[in-house]
């Protein structure tokens, strides 16, 4: 194992190892408790924090989920049984083929459900945005993208993952005033990277994620502001292919011209997510004070330092997607599998039902 004080190459190259030996979760326990990266987070520092907090506060829950309608159980039911008839992925851009595990892994019930909703209950219409969401996936490459990658443009803390909302929502900062690179696609993918990130972090029955956006000025970059052309990328990739994952976006210290950036894209911001946007509100409104960083009137000192978050950001995200694959195995590898199950939450696999059909059954 690395040390504490081991450079980031080496810490790097360690996480990328760790992931290597756990591709095959059939062949892995999941950590016990004593010697989880988790647990080893929660340890307390001496100093301010420098990696991601693990847990919500105790009074932090996500809302129960709405229960389905009659209507709206056929239309799941009838949607689900349309993603299971798919053998083949199409794909413009020489990516085609066989629906892959973890596909199937990533069409949970929730899942489905956030697609259904997103499309206000039309199932052929769901199908169509999933495929076309697994179609991008893969032409994207977002199972690629890499820590090593990415690692560049996350150097100065400009995105975090730090704590959790009254709601138990991942939170996702955003520091537009410390950008460190020019425009290129590796920033797009830097977001859609941490936002993958920041799904493996959510808590079991928690689908979305809280946005923190500080707009403070740079010291030593005139210009922060995302280009329109950019920010209308970035919008599109949300909207299309994460739909329903906003819970909360808690905006700051926002200047004049970023109030003119706001204005031109809003036009291409769906009602329902420009209803989330919070400008300039009490914070600790919305966030626990203890998991709020000071930058944002929270108690909570925080330094970033590369070195040390990314490193723990990479090793506890590995650990909990290892753990959920485990789970999505040991239940029988099945489309529309629970996510709360897969998060280790208490219920149990929908699949436990000797009614149920496997996914390996299916194919037998």
């Amino acid at each position: 194992m690395a040390t504490q004080d081991a450079p980031l190459e080496t810490k790097l190259a360690e996480v990328n190892l760790n992931k290597d030996m756990t591709q095959d979760a059939t062949a892995i326990a999941t950590p016990t408790e004593s010697s989880s990266v988790a647990a080893s987070l929660r340890e307390k520092p001496t100093g301010p924090l420098k990696t991601p907090i693990v847990d919500p506060v105790e009074s932090a829950s996500p809302p129960p989920p709405a229960a389905l309608t009659a209507d709206q159980q056929a239309k799941y039911d009838a949607l689900l049984e349309t993603v299971k008839a798919w053998e083949e992925i199409p794909s413009s851009a020489d990516k085609g083929g066989p629906v892959t595990d973890s596909e199937i892994m990533w069409l949970s019930r929730e899942c489905l459900l956030r697609y259904l909703r997103a499309t206000k209950w039309v199932t052929a219409d769901a199908a169509k945005r999933l495929l076309g969401t697994l179609a991008w996936r893969r032409e994207y490459g977002v199972e690629e993208l890499t820590g090593d990658h990415i690692s560049p443009e996350n150097e100065t803390g400009k995105q975090f993952l730090l704590g959790y909302d009254i709601a138990a929502r991942p939170c996702h900062y955003l520091n537009p005033g410390r950008q460190n690179t020019e425009p290129s696609p590796r920033q797009v993918q830097h977001l859609v990277f941490m936002v993958e990130r920041v799904i493996e972090l959510m808590v079991p029955g928690q689908e979305t994620l809280a946005l923190l956006i500080n707009f403070k000025a740079s010291k030593s970059r005139s210009n922060t502001t995302p280009s329109i052309s950019l920010g209308r990328e970035v919008l599109n990739i949300l909207q299309t292919h994460y739909p329903e994952r906003l819970g909360r976006a808690l905006i700051i210290n926002v200047p004049w011209v970023v109030w003119g950036f706001f204005k031109l894209i809003t036009p291409f911001i769906d009602p329902l997510t420009r209803d989330k946007l919070k400008f300039n509100d009490d914070m600790r409104q919305h966030v626990p004070p203890q998991q709020l960083w000071k930058d944002f009137q929270g108690d909570l000192d925080f330094e970033y330092d590369h070195s040390e978050y990314w490193p723990a950001l990479l090793k506890l995200c590995a650990e909990r997607h290892s753990e959920q694959k485990e789970r999505w195995i040991e239940a029988g590898k099945n489309y529309g599998e629970s996510e709360v199950h897969l998060k280790g939450g208490n219920a149990t696999s929908i699949y436990q039902s000797p009614s149920h059909t496997t996914k390996s059954e299916e194919k037998d």
